[in-house]
């Protein structure tokens, strides 16, 4: 049965759905904004947008761009948290008919520097403080527009009437200037006509750059019907989810995964928009009390998070405050969800962590287990609609059923391919078009994925293949243990040996108690040669644990 999976889907989802219902990201998003009109957009620091606030704001400055000769097809960087700001922003550049290219905030020049010379951008939306970071590279790129937002925009303006109340503060004091306020463009751009463009399906909309950890990072060419695509599948995908319990409050999405990120920007930002919702912006995930105080006042419906977040909340003290009374969606998505993590989140709320799967380059979901879900299932689900996958191995060849392989994609999620690299394209795509993830998989009976990791993370040991996310989960598990992580390092005797680096919960744990622990689950050639402690991972901004720093660090030492 070659869709053995379609098998599994819930009740009323769709095997395919229509992609040419529109024929741009802005239409899909215009629809919302008249059909949610009063409705709460974005919520920050008890300020509220609506999707009327929304709308007025990034028309107005969509009209200021284009009265700086910017074109459509012109990229636009925007290097903005989870701010009020940032929805407004990502708007405006796709009305403006223009390519949003999502820069992470906490790059450093040299990072920046590579993403704005390689988009050809040519404008930029930043944060005040991070002009520290673009001003020693800005010459060396073809940015001639620099949009600067401060912390506190758009804060504390009347509900339904922002764009009169940025009209009477900026106003006066709106004048050409570079760079250029964020509220200023937007009151001069209020008296300016707004043309909107032809936007047809097969232009982009938005370059996503790759993280880099396996290389020079890479914009995914996302199309406007590449992210339609996405959405109305995911949409699709989780009415089930919608419907496990009666909702009192308007539906409330957790936005803490940065916007810039494919993840927090197709689920929490679009498929928000999309269904009406309602997100709670948090700048700064990492400082858990502050983000439940910020939650605190709302029920909770939807939570996109990843393993580190869920795990860091759930210890939390303060965890219990949350109302989770009517939690229908916990999405786990970016990295593998531990298992250990998934029981205590499910004990904790009542609400299953669903893990999903997807890449820049497949405009975030690809697979995803059912939103209906009833208990953690330790894979990362089934291909949604739409998409079709096939697990390969290192000649092209289908593996067997249950056998490992590498999980390769298609269907119109997926990037036509990386901007202006027709090479790194080619090497991207088998020859009959589907997508090489890099990551190793196997597919069950049913159709369900599992992750067993990305094919650079394996490690070697006599011969013997070692994946490191078996090892952490089975860390994990231990009481004792908050995270942890394992690379491979050289070994003269066995080619490779694991390294675990772990962070205590228990700070009486020592490396005998995890040898010991290890050794009741592993079989030889899998359990940690050596053990280090430290006080916490490195990480990406998105929570990702960085096993490349590890990796490095340990053959430093």
């Amino acid at each position: 049965m070659a869709h053995r999976w379609l098998t599994q889907y819930p009740a009323g989802v769709p095997a395919e759905v229509d992609i040419t219902r529109y024929n741009s990201v802005v239409e899909l998003l215009e629809e919302s904004f008249q059909k949610y009109r009063d409705a709460d957009s974005y919520v920050f620091a008890g300020s509220v947008l609506t999707y009327g606030d929304v709308d007025a704001l990034s028309r107005a400055l969509a009209a200021w761009l284009q009265a700086q000769g910017l074109q459509k097809g012109d990229c636009i960087a925007i290097m903005l948290p989870n701010l009020l700001s940032y929805p407004v922003a990502a708007a405006a550049v796709l009305r403006a008919g223009c390519i949003a290219v999502n820069v992470n905030p906490l790059y450093t020049p040299r990072e920046l520097s590579h993403q704005l010379v390689d988009s050809g951008a040519k404008a930029i939306l930043i944060l005040e403080p991070f002009l520290a970071t673009l001003n020693p590279i800005l010459a060396d790129t073809l940015v001639k527009t620099v949009v600067v937002a401060g912390g506190t925009d758009l804060l504390g303006l009347p509900r339904g009437g922002a764009l009169d109340a940025v009209l009477g503060r900026a106003g006066a004091n709106a004048a050409a200037a570079s760079p250029m306020r964020l509220t200023d463009a937007i009151a001069l751009g209020a008296g300016l006509t707004y043309t909107r463009p032809a936007v047809a399906p097969q232009d982009v909309a938005v370059l996503q750059y790759t993280g880099g950890t396996t290389g020079v990072s890479k914009g995914a060419t996302l199309l406007h019907q590449t992210i339609i695509a996405n959405l109305l599948a995911s949409e699709a995908w989780m009415q089930p989810g919608l419907k496990r319990l009666p909702r009192s409050t308007p539906l409330t999405i957790v936005c803490a995964l940065p916007l810039y990120h494919v993840f927090a920007f197709i689920v929490c930002g679009l498929l928000g928009m999309r269904a009406g919702g309602r997100n709670i912006l948090i700048a700064n995930p990492r400082d858990l009390g502050a983000m439940i105080a910020a939650l605190k006042p709302y029920k909770l419906h939807m939570f996109p998070a990843v393993n580190t977040l869920f795990n860091g909340l759930v210890n939390h003290p303060d965890f219990t405050q949350l109302d989770f009374s009517e939690l229908l969606m916990s999405n786990g998505g970016g990295t593998a969800v531990q298992e250990a993590v998934a029981a205590k989140w499910l004990a904790a709320t009542g609400c299953p962590i669903v893990e999903g799967y997807g890449l820049s380059e497949t405009s975030a979901g690809a697979t995803c287990n059912p939103t209906n879900l009833t208990a953690f299932s330790g894979t990362i689900g089934v291909p949604m609609p739409n998409i079709d996958i096939r697990i390969l191995d290192d000649d092209g060849a289908d593996v067997p059923l249950g056998e490992r392989g590498e999980i390769c994609i298609k269907g119109p999620q997926v990037m036509p391919g990386y901007w202006k690299r027709p090479q790194e394209t080619a090497e991207a795509f088998t020859p009959d078009g589907y997508f090489k993830s890099g990551d190793v998989g196997v597919m069950d009976e049913r159709g369900y994925l599992r992750i067993v990791d990305r094919k650079k993370d394996m490690i070697l040991v006599s011969g013997f293949n070692v994946y490191p996310n078996e090892i952490e989960a089975v860390v994990a598990a231990h009481p004792g243990v908050l995270e942890c992580a394992v690379v491979g390092v050289p070994d003269a005797g066995s080619g490779e040996a694991v390294k675990l680096f772990v962070v205590k919960k228990d700070a009486a744990l020592t490396e005998a108690d995890l040898a010991k622990f290890c050794a009741d689950q592993l079989t030889g050639y899998k359990r940690p040669r050596s053990i280090v402690f430290l006080s916490e991972l490195p990480k990406t901004n998105v929570g990702k644990i960085l096993r490349r720093v590890l990796r490095d660090q340990a053959l430093a030492a």
